[in-house]
């Protein structure tokens, strides 16, 4: 069994990712069960200019939208609604959205790269409220700039112990070895693989165990064959994780990386 805990729908130049896009690779790849969040809920680009107000979704009629795909494959697609955090706060319309769509929601993705929030910023504690009252956790792009960096998620996870916090790239476009260090000091701080060195999920095993990292790739950032290749061709290192990994830890470690800790982080049933 294969979890994806990180994967993506919409539209958002130059992103364009569907649900039959997502669906079709998981099918394609042997992944059972994908949780997903919608790019359109980006507020800044790549180079932290706001998005231009013809491409921006207000965060209710974002998570309706997200909603509406996975209740057409719940057995198959469970929702991370990503939140607006710099012009959006949860409101009393979301807050309902989410109570009565429960059995769909996994959890609350926070975006600070494309945000420009950092997750520690006060201004989050409604967010960190209502994930404590649902029992749901909260995943987080880390790395970009200072305020998507690992420091400040781990500053999150040390305030509020009842909620578990995944860093979702460990620092993107670095050696990875901050996020690394930092997911030793907290129980309720975890790691992802998206774009990920096969090595330093390797080191994360070594040093805490095979409880700490979870499987997630950002499918289909590069299209319906992100699993296999990137946008040049080249083989894409989920094929690592798919194939070579599977020989250098165990078979209960790689369980546990691939669908085990999934289920218990995001409470995942059978699927």
């Amino acid at each position: 069994m294969i979890i994806d805990t990180h994967t993506h729908i919409g539209v958002l130049p130059p992103f364009y990712m569907t649900a039959d896009m997502l669906l079709g690779s998981m099918e394609r790849y042997g992944i059972d069960f994908s949780l997903v969040s919608n790019i359109e809920g980006a507020e800044n680009d790549h180079r932290g200019d706001p998005v231009p107000k013809e491409w921006q979704t207000p965060q209710n009629e974002l998570l309706r939208r997200t909603l509406a795909v996975a209740r057409k494959a719940p057995q198959k697609l469970g929702v991370l609604p990503w939140l607006r955090i710099r012009q959006e706060l949860p409101d009393d319309e979301f807050v309902r959205i989410i109570k009565e769509n429960r059995a769909l929601i996994y959890g609350f993705k926070l975006h600070p790269f494309h945000s420009r929030t950092a997750p520690d910023d006060a201004r989050l504690e409604p967010v960190y409220a209502l994930a404590a009252e649902l029992g749901l956790p909260v995943v987080s792009h880390t790395g970009g700039c200072e305020e998507a960096m690992s420091p400040h998620l781990c500053n999150a996870a040390k305030r509020h112990p009842e909620i578990d916090f995944v860093m979702v790239h460990m620092d993107l476009g670095t050696d990875n070895r901050q996020a690394l260090d930092l997911l030793g000091k907290l129980p309720n701080l975890y790691g992802d693989t998206t774009w990920v060195p096969l090595a330093t999920t390797l080191e994360a095993i070594r040093r805490y165990g095979s409880k700490k990292m979870l499987f997630g790739t950002d499918n289909p950032i590069d299209g319906a064959d992100t699993l296999l290749h990137n946008k040049t061709g080249d083989r894409s290192l989920y094929q690592q994780y798919f194939h070579e990994l599977r020989g250098q830890i165990s078979a209960d470690a790689y369980a546990d990386l691939m669908y085990k800790n999934a289920q218990r982080v995001f409470h995942i049933g059978a699927v």
